[in-house]
């Protein structure tokens, strides 16, 4: 349970009955622990109101956007100009910030003086003499023929619209100048740099001190993400999750957010703890009713509380024997300064400080009256500090949250009169926070120069994020293509399907065009059992699929799995197959249908040269498999000899079937338009249904044929080239097969987890990622698998997939701005992949539609690939560009279940059919 707790009485006993009746007097000033938790909660809400867009308007607490994106990362280097105008005079810094392992800040500064005239003058006058003063100083600093960034710290009220834009809201502190409300102070001070024509400054920022504070503190210590400010005024402000602050559009990153906590209460929703002494200050302020929390613990309010506090208990006969005197009455007569002095002394030493301050008010005081003005000092400071540690608390437990942390670490930078000045406030203040939030490992740092230094920071980082935004943006460039570019490789595309299809050209092609021999998609007659075999693993399936046409079309399917061991799979061809012909047996037996014979589609994923549908040659062994007297022979011959070897069932046809021509038949029997297949997984390939009289390497010229593009190969013969950047050469260079399945390593799935790992290596050793800090996972090919592509861009949770999946990779120190940047990696290399496919898809629909000589084509295209299924915005991407490319074309996309298995034995259904029809 949390205690709430003032300062031990450091007195002696003759003193304590006077102080607890002050204690007894000011109990409304002690805030039960309860209480305290339940403020902490209440603003945690206000905070909830002041970022939520609907509510903002009348919230009391506005978490006013900064546009601060990011706080020092250490990497910040250079020189910058930094303005400071709060007060009657303002001060220009050059700060020289040295990043990369120094973490070095030299600052030169000069203080000038306001004129009272410029201060009631116009608002041009006021810039101008800026201006003049700016250039006095960049004269003597012998530096006005550079031209630096400049961070511009104006501490008056302002609604921020971008970093570099301010429009002031209303003059306070005596300045009157005229025609600068409502107006853009960076373009007015532009304007008078602009005007004198000698010297020239790029201004990246304006901001307040509570955000200087922060940056400031910041630069030594990269976990502050809170500053805060607690002299003449309180305020704080902390680094918030895009997706939080509604006010703004984006979703992605952080953002410094401007608390203006000040104004909690000013709804009523401190009025249970505000005390008459509170109404009292608030009623005879310049602002009544504005920032009561401020009045309730500021420095500007807090002499005045206990002034009052003294008023009020002389008058009931408590103090100074009823004797009051006029600079008692005297409003700010007794400076918050001497709440300082009087508790920085203890005992005897105490007791005189309050006695020398009381008797330059006039009065008489005796040491009870010397004890007891001491102890309300210490109550009211108290207060103070505990209604501080609330607001603080919630901020804390808001960043907790948006990090999902168990325990956060985080570090407070702080300045103000009060917390630096005060003897007790910090200590206070700390121990407070810490027992409200024990879950967070806190530190305070204290801020120097905040102000000034602070602006200068802001500018260093908004230099720095602007440079390096540039330069990731160059190479990411590299990974964008333009609509001309697509166009262009759609045309490349199309040259080379129709030098596939030639006998003249397709020898030297790199798309082959390769003939299927399914000569017709599913027309729903289709009927009867067929098995299908799927062999392309360790693992293969047997499947039987049962085809009814009742009243509609009905696909019955079984299956069973079966494993291959390594001694089958490298032993002789004969063994191999014996084993294949057992398991198709056994699931026979299985299925209560043993010594039936049945039509067989055997999808065989090897390299193999099909010149009919029931013939494929083995043209050599991948994926481990090694069996001898296989190569160079006809699997369909192999498979049927260990059938009979067996005599366990028969056999009656077999086809040999292609998982991208399974993908599209699975599909046609779902919708007759679809003639198109298309794969996006591991791989990827297309195939469509050609016209024959097209297919010169096949004779015949009636009817169509489904064509396999083989479209992963096209570029071997540097068709994309040009296209290709160096983070695919590095892929290409490092791959089985260098020079081969150029755009399929542009596409699928094998590639673009490789693709994005490269880039981001790149991004690391020149500084623009992970603070230049290289990780050895991330060196490791293939650790950054494709489907962490699909798992980043379905990340709307505060980017913590992506952090989980940078600590998997050993870069536990990201940040919020490289999860951003990776996702933003992911994301333009995902859309490169599905903008090319779709451009490859444009070209291949354009073609159906010439061949048939329609001006609008209606076709569906099957679909299958976990890049496809799984990656939340290739589909939509894919299908734009396609629609772009090829706009009289209107392609509907169907998603294929089972190709492999339930495709092959509709292929094997067709050709049945076709068989019976005399049609093969």
């Amino acid at each position: 349970m949390l205690a709430s707790t003032l300062p031990a009485n450091p007195f002696t006993e003759h003193h304590d009955d006077h102080e607890q009746k002050v204690d007894k007097y000011l109990h409304q000033f002690k805030l039960s622990d309860k209480t305290l938790m339940e403020l902490s909660m209440r603003f945690r809400r206000e905070m909830d109101k002041g970022l939520c867009r609907d509510t903002n308007p009348t919230a009391a607490v506005k978490m006013l956007p900064t546009f601060v994106r990011s706080t020092p990362d250490g990497t910040e280097q250079g020189e910058f100009l930094a303005l400071d105008l709060g007060g009657s005079n303002f001060r220009v810094l050059l700060v020289k910030v040295k990043g990369n392992g120094e973490q070095k800040v030299d600052m030169e500064s000069q203080i000038y003086d306001i004129p009272e005239l410029v201060m009631t003058g116009s608002g041009s006058e006021l810039f101008d003499h800026i201006a003049d003063c700016l250039a006095d100083f960049l004269e003597k600093m012998g530096i006005k023929d550079k031209k630096l960034p400049l961070g511009f710290t104006f501490s008056f009220p302002c609604q921020q619209t971008k970093l570099d834009e301010s429009i002031l809201m209303s003059w306070t502190k005596g300045f009157r100048l005229s025609g600068v409300e409502g107006k853009d102070v960076v373009s007015l001070l532009r304007k008078s740099i602009k005007k004198r024509g000698d010297f020239d400054t790029d201004i990246m920022a304006v901001i307040s001190d509570t955000v200087g504070t922060m940056m400031t503190c910041g630069f030594d210590d990269r976990h502050c993400e809170i500053g805060l400010i607690v002299g003449t005024g309180t305020n704080a402000c902390y680094m918030e999750q895009m997706r939080n602050l509604q006010l703004l559009d984006g979703d992605e990153g952080q953002m410094c957010v401007n608390t203006e906590w000040g104004a909690f209460g000013d709804d009523g929703a401190l009025e249970d703890v505000r005390t008459d002494i509170d109404r009292e200050i608030d009623a005879g302020s310049l602002n009544p009713g504005k920032q009561l929390f401020e009045k309730m613990i500021s420095g500007m309010y807090m002499g005045e509380l206990v002034r009052l506090i003294l008023v009020k208990m002389a008058r009931d006969q408590l103090l100074f024997q009823g004797n009051i005197t006029p600079e008692l009455l005297t409003t700010g007569h007794f400076s918050t300064n001497y709440i300082y002095t009087i508790e920085s002394d203890k005992d005897e030493e105490g007791l005189a400080s309050t006695e020398k301050v009381l008797r330059g008010m006039g009065l008489d005081p005796t040491a009870e009256d010397c004890a007891a003005t001491r102890r309300i000092c210490q109550i009211v400071s108290t207060r103070a500090a505990h209604l501080c540690a609330t607001s603080l608390a919630a901020v804390m437990r808001q960043i907790r949250d948006n990090k999902a942390a168990e325990k956060l670490r985080i570090t407070i930078g702080v300045d103000g009169s009060v917390y630096k000045n005060h003897p007790e406030f910090s200590r206070r203040l700390n121990k407070t926070v810490r027992r409200l939030v024990p879950d967070c490992d806190v530190r305070f740092l204290q801020s120097q120069h905040g102000s000034g230094k602070g602006a200068a920071m802001v500018t260093a980082v908004a230099y720095r994020l602007a440079a390096q935004q540039a330069e990731r943006q160059r190479i990411l460039d590299t990974l964008r293509l333009s609509r001309e570019q697509l166009f262009e490789v759609k045309r490349r595309m199309t040259e080379e399907m129709a030098r596939g299809l030639s006998k003249q050209t397709h020898d030297q092609t790199s798309v082959k065009m390769l003939p299927t021999y399914v000569r017709s998609t599913p027309d729903g007659t289709e009927q009867g059992d067929f098995l299908a075999l799927d062999l392309g693993g360790s693992s293969f399936r047997v499947l039987l699929v049962r085809l009814r046409h009742e009243k509609k079309l009905k696909v019955n399917m079984h299956q069973k799995i079966y494993s291959i061991d390594q001694e089958t799979m490298q032993g002789t061809g004969e063994e191999l197959f014996n084993h294949i012909v057992y398991c198709i047996a056994d699931f026979l037996d299985y299925m209560g249908m043993r010594g039936a014979s049945l039509p067989l589609g055997f999808t065989f994923s090897f390299p193999c040269d099909q010149t009919k549908l029931d013939e494929g040659i083995l043209l050599k062994w991948t994926k481990g498999f090694k069996a001898s007297g296989c190569e160079g022979k006809d699997v369909v011959k192999l498979l049927k000899e260990a059938v009979r070897r067996k005599q366990k069932f028969d056999l009656n046809f077999v086809a040999v079937v292609n998982d991208t021509v399974g993908t599209m038949m699975t599909c046609a029997y779902e919708d007759p338009r679809c003639e198109v297949g298309l794969i996006v997984g591991t791989g990827t390939n297309a195939c469509y249904m050609e016209e024959m009289q097209n297919i010169e390497t096949v004779e015949g010229n009636e009817g169509r044929m489904c064509v396999n593009v083989e479209w992963g190969a096209f570029g071997e013969n540097g068709e994309l080239d040009d296209f290709c950047t160096e983070f695919d050469r590095a892929v290409d260079e490092c791959s089985n097969y260098p020079g081969k399945q150029r755009y399929e390593k542009l596409i699928s799935g094998m590639y673009l987890g490789e693709i994005v790992r490269n880039v981001l290596l790149d991004f690391t050793a020149k500084g623009l990622l992970f603070r230049g800090k290289m990780s050895e996972r991330l060196k490791t090919r293939g650790i950054f698998e494709t489907k962490f592509l699909s798992q980043i861009e379905s990340d709307r949770l505060a980017m913590r997939q992506v952090r989980s999946i940078l600590q998997h990779l050993g870069l536990t120190g990201s940040t919020c701005d490289d999860s951003v940047l990776v996702k933003e990696v992911c994301s333009v290399v995902a859309r490169r992949a599905a903008q090319l496919c779709g451009a490859g898809l444009a070209a291949l629909v354009e073609k159906i539609r010439q061949n048939r000589n329609q001006n609008q084509l209606s076709i569906t295209v099957g679909v299958d690939g976990t890049l496809y299924k799984t990656h939340p915005h290739f589909s939509s991407i894919m299908q734009e560009t396609l629609q772009d490319l090829a706009p009289q074309c209107e392609v509907t996309f169907l998603k294929s279940e089972d190709g492999s298995g339930k495709g092959a034995a509709l292929i094997t259904a067709v050709a049945c059919r076709f068989k019976s029809e005399k049609l093969l």
